[in-house]
């Protein structure tokens, strides 16, 4: 089975060398230090008291691998638009496309059903190039749980976590899913194979929305924001404004808020990936884990105060810090972005 992670990153680092011992022709599409050190040294993991070394191909040059049969997409989602033309020589007539990203992806209306379907989220996928380009119908869904870093160029450390729930947009569990499955399976990980994926993403999203905006702003943890009365109710009320417009498109929520606001307060002293982009200087995920639930309440019109003034807070200080992650600007975006 040939799969490429694009992206190799911290998850698609650790996605690399679990895979490859477990017998899946792997290549890794990854850049500068990094990639340099892994062509040299091999990919180290450290897990379970462990090190685990893989020499799989690693690449900055897509077109040397040839088509595959999965590609897993591990990128930042506002960098996915800008290797679109970069990925196709890795797409054959029956390649399928794991979108192991945050937030909402790409292919989100896609089997999805209702007078919303086959369209596309400007926030996300500005002109709708993924939908055209990649295709929704190569897709499969991935939600990422695991904590994963990079300690070094070519060091991934495993934090915690090895859940990676898929899933087909239409629901059905089709050939493709069930391979994915057991060889993440037989690597040591866990894909259940969901018939409603798009309750898992947003059960997920639903801490992000509000959560890695506030911890940006605040430079808090989540045991803090969560623990804090006024950060609490604040990401409350945005989880509340979030929950009616996932309901508006048939979302259904395994969890009530408070309980989705103690799992992230039990977690305990942890940054989120947006404040960890903050502080490292890197782009931050705005968009794709904030602007797209404001633009999909715009569909359904349903107002999102509290989203909206958080959203308007953190793209302005990821503004003036020349992070700000996006894809689209809001003078390109077909909704206001602000309200």
């Amino acid at each position: 089975m040939k799969i490429c992670i694009y992206g190799a990153g911290a998850i698609g680092g650790y996605l690399g060398v679990q895979l490859a011992r477990a017998g899946a022709d792997v290549s890794l599409v990854a850049r500068g230090a990094h990639l340099a050190a892994m062509r040299e040294s091999g990919l180290k993991l450290l897990i379970d008291g462990e090190e685990r070394v893989v020499r799989p191909r690693c690449t900055d040059n897509p077109t040397e691998l040839g088509p595959q049969d999965y590609v897993i997409v591990c990128l930042k989602a506002h960098s996915i638009t800008g290797v679109i033309e970069a990925m196709q020589p890795l797409l054959g007539p029956r390649t399928r496309i794991v979108t192991a990203v945050n937030g909402i992806p790409y292919w989100y209306f896609f089997r999805h059903g209702g007078r919303h379907e086959g369209s596309t989220l400007e926030s996300i996928d500005p002109g709708g190039r993924q939908w055209r380009e990649l295709g929704p119908q190569r897709a499969i869904g991935c939600i990422v749980y695991p904590a994963t870093e990079i300690e070094a160029p070519g060091v991934i450390r495993h934090v915690y976590g090895n859940r990676f729930p898929i899933g087909e947009p239409s629901g059905d569990i089709t050939p493709d899913v069930e391979r994915l499955s057991a060889l993440f399976v037989e690597a040591g990980m866990q894909a259940p194979v969901l018939d409603r994926i798009r309750d898992e993403i947003w059960l997920k999203l639903w801490g992000n929305v509000c959560l890695n905006p506030i911890s940006a702003l605040t430079y808090a943890t989540l045991d803090v924001i969560c623990a804090d009365p006024a950060t609490r109710a604040l990401s409350k009320a945005i989880m509340l404004e979030t929950q009616a417009i996932a309901e508006v498109f048939g979302v259904k929520f395994r969890v009530d808020v408070e309980r989705r606001i103690e799992g992230a307060r039990k977690v305990g002293a942890h940054k989120t990936s947006m404040l960890q982009d903050l502080e490292r200087g890197r782009p931050m995920e705005i968009d794709p884990l904030v602007t797209v639930v404001q633009e999909m309440g715009r569909l359904t019109e349903i107002p999102t105060p509290a989203l909206d003034t958080v959203l308007a807070l953190v793209a302005q200080r990821a503004k003036i810090a020349g992070l700000y992650g996006a894809i689209v600007r809001p003078a390109e975006t077909k909704t206001p972005v602000f309200a």
